[in-house]
């Protein structure tokens, strides 16, 4: 009966030499790669990992060698199949790894000769991947030692008594041939690039975060640093409580922080805490794998990026258990989340953004104090927002006060259209970019010391005592700003005030 059922099949084996070319293009970037092969190390307990290349060799090469737990020979061959192991297979909580192609389809993707070099319990074992002879072939051909030595590889010296050595050689994907660099030049670009991108995605482990264990990762002999996208370190960051979100008897950690405004921090923190591409673009959540960043910058279109929110980054922790809900892909470079999750945090997007907004709008809402000396009035009808010349101004009141109706008229004609000529835009688009480079126009000495003297002399005549004027001015522009100076010049133009009436 089986034999009668197998005539109607046929094996459809697929083309070593093609599949292994379509292998090369899942997507994988020189970062997203290194990261990849990072996470093998880190499932095998490794404390330290190195990453060697040579650039200005006429052959340059990468290495990944790390102290973990290593693999005897078959445990390396076991390794080097494709598809190693099941996406769905139960992993061990701390296992970054899903679907047993990542150190394969991310050495490929760089590489045309990817070679492992594992040592565990004293015994050395080694495989290689050689694209070119896969193609040859037209077979899953592996060559193993003596047709390769492997303690003559390139970056082979970082591997001591236990662990793996990855090397990749022949890397035709990284160098990019069209940009009219030097190869070189290239390299250390596309190279620098990639630490950054480490830094962020393994933060947690560089640091050593709470449950995580630490790890050191070196490239050419320079540690990476860990970049902390919630600057929980500075005293000016909001930090929400922590939320669980219970998903098929699983727990998602959920925890919001708001970054300081450019006004709390120094100029540097600013610039380093924006991240490549800006606040703007890094704004949102924070997907967490087992302590590994899977993706960021991302309100999962349950948002848009807003310029009001661009100070708010929420962080998501979820446990490797659930990754078929998330949709974890092979490059661990894009997760969607499960209904119920996203169903809560739809409903907690206005809680998360609220602090950053205040963060933005508090300033608009000072202007708005009792302080008679406010220039300007924010005013929001509808949910629009407008900018308005304080009518009531003391220094106006005192200008219109010797005018004619006609020139009343012509003066509030006047302050409309400076009104309707506020530019919106190009504040708005400088603020967005550099908020830092947004200054109002100093006032000097002389000039800031008339302007207090008649608003002193004016406010004064209206009734205002010293504690008034001192309670008033304190909170309205240019005073405020420059109160190291004007407090005892107002206190001296009272006085001048006071003795003249006298």
């Amino acid at each position: 009966m089986a034999d009668a059922a197998r005539t109607h099949e046929h094996r459809a084996a697929p083309s070593a030499a093609s599949l292994i070319e379509s292998m090369r293009d899942i997507g994988y970037t020189l970062e997203s790669a290194l990261a990849d092969v990072i996470d093998n190390a880190i499932s095998a307990e490794a404390t330290v990992i190195h990453i060697n290349y040579d650039t200005n060799s006429t052959d340059p090469y990468l290495s990944i060698v790390d102290d973990g737990n290593g693999m005897t020979q078959q445990e390396l061959l076991n390794a080097m199949r494709p598809g190693s192991q099941s996406p769905t297979a139960i992993r061990d909580t701390s296992d970054l790894g899903r679907f047993g192609l990542g150190m394969k389809t991310a050495s490929f993707s760089q590489a045309r000769c990817l070679t492992v070099v594992s040592k565990k319990a004293g015994e050395l074992s080694a495989a290689r991947w050689d694209l070119d002879l896969v193609v040859e072939r037209d077979d899953w051909v592996l060559q193993l030692p003596p047709a390769f030595d492997p303690l003559e590889l390139p970056g082979i010296g970082n591997l001591g008594d236990r662990g793996t050595a990855i090397v990749w050689e022949r890397l035709d994907r990284i160098a990019d041939g069209s940009t009219g660099a030097s190869l070189a030049d290239h390299l250390l670009d596309r190279l620098d690039s990639a630490r950054r991108h480490l830094e962020l995605v393994f933060h947690r482990f560089l640091q050593g975060d709470k449950g995580i264990s630490k790890v050191r990762i070196v490239m050419n002999g320079r540690d990476l640093e860990a970049f902390d996208p919630f600057h929980t370190k500075s005293p000016a960051t909001q930090r929400l409580p922590v939320e669980p979100i219970r998903v098929a008897g699983q727990d998602v950690h959920v925890e919001a922080f708001v970054l300081p405004h450019h006004g709390k921090v120094s100029a540097a923190d600013w610039d380093k805490y924006a991240g490549e591409g800006g606040y703007l673009k890094n704004q949102g959540f924070y997907l967490y794998r087992g302590g590994r960043l899977i993706i960021h910058g991302t309100w999962f279109r349950l948002a848009k990026q807003s310029e009001m929110t661009k100070l708010a980054r929420v962080k998501i922790d979820m446990p490797n258990g659930l990754d078929t809900l998330w949709k974890i892909d092979v490059r661990k470079a894009s997760a969607q989340p499960p209904f119920v999750v996203r169903q809560r945090l739809k409903g907690l997007i206005d809680q998360i953004a609220e602090p950053s907004r205040r963060v933005y709008t508090s300033r608009g809402h000072r202007m708005t104090s009792e302080s008679q000396a406010v220039l300007w009035h924010r005013r929001v009808d509808k949910g629009l927002v407008s900018y308005e010349i304080n009518r009531d101004h003391p220094l106006l009141a005192h200008v219109s006060d010797s005018l004619s109706d006609v020139q009343l008229s012509e003066l509030e004609t006047f302050l409309k259209g400076v009104e309707r000529a506020f530019p919106v835009d190009a504040v708005f688009s400088d603020a967005a970019s550099d908020p830092k480079a947004v200054a109002q126009t100093s006032l000097s000495p002389d000039d800031l010391g008339a302007l207090v003297s008649l608003t002193v002399r004016v406010m004064s005549e209206g009734g205002s005592t010293l504690d008034g004027l001192l309670s008033d001015l304190s909170r309205a522009e240019p005073y405020r700003s420059n109160w190291t100076a004007a407090e005892p010049l107002i206190r001296q133009a009272y006085s001048h005030v006071t003795s003249e009436n006298a």
